[in-house]
């Protein structure tokens, strides 16, 4: 509107000849500086956002967003800082890759190898995984709220301030992994394997679900938030030190099939 009042108040010459303002030629002692930055500003070009190419190499900050890339040979690639939510990495191989502080929130992850990944502060908000592994994978402060992880591998992972709530965690093993500060509330750990796992600050169990959860020789008298009814569910033995105010079920040591 501005545009077309300008071109019947300025001469012909002007105006440009496809019919467009030459700014540059009408700065006329009527038309005051500031009027003229305004209307500049306001036709000036606008930027467009950078899209998502989901033919970009694997590189730091590369944004790969709902992006197929399964079955790929990625091992030890460098991913970190990178916009990943949504992508469909099943079956990929992942290992020794570098994902630190990388955003993998609704990520498909099922059967993808993510061992010896390095990978804190990273998203996996909502992230589906079936028998992922993550063996020995630093994932310090990663976040997994409200993932799906079942089945999955996290022997020897570090998982110091992990947050786990409402996730999916069924026959997850955690065996001689660190979780120190691991938040566990409201999630689903049953038949997940707690033995040789390590734990010397409290773990937050709040609301958890412990069918047959494997806690045998396992020291959980720091943990925090259970309940009698999540131990008489869960599978311990003689050697499983429980908090203050709970005691060993009747029904411990679970019969082998029933800790399959």
């Amino acid at each position: 509107m501005i545009e077309s009042v300008l071109l019947k108040r300025l001469s012909p010459r002007t105006r440009k000849e496809d019919g467009k303002l030459d700014l540059l030629k009408f700065a006329t002692p009527g038309l005051k500086l500031g009027t003229l930055a305004l209307i500049a500003a306001l036709f000036a070009p606008v930027p467009q956002a950078q899209a998502t190419d989901c033919g970009d190499s694997a590189q730091a900050g590369v944004d790969w967003q709902d992006c197929r890339k399964r079955n790929l040979m990625l091992d030890g690639s460098d991913l970190s800082d990178s916009k990943l939510s949504g992508t469909d990495f099943s079956s990929t191989d992942l290992r020794h890759t570098k994902l630190m502080n990388s955003n993998l929130s609704k990520s498909a992850l099922a059967r993808a190898m993510l061992d010896e990944s390095h990978a804190p502060d990273a998203n996996f908000e909502k992230a589906l995984g079936y028998r992922t592994s993550f063996v020995n994978a630093d994932l310090s402060n990663a976040n997994f709220l409200k993932s799906e992880m079942q089945r999955a591998n996290f022997t020897g992972a570090n998982l110091t301030n992990a947050n786990f709530e409402k996730s999916e965690l069924g026959r997850v093993n955690f065996s001689d992994a660190d979780l120190n500060g691991t938040d566990f509330r409201y999630s689903n750990l049953a038949r997940a394997d707690f033995r040789t796992a390590k734990f010397e600050t409290p773990i937050d169990f709040t609301g958890t679900y412990l069918y047959q959860t494997r806690f045998e020789g396992v020291d959980l008298s720091k943990a925090i938030g259970i309940q009698q009814w999540q131990i008489d569910l869960a599978c311990g033995n003689d050697s499983t030190k429980l908090p203050s105010g709970i005691t060993a079920p009747a029904s411990w040591p679970c019969a082998a099939d029933e800790a399959l």
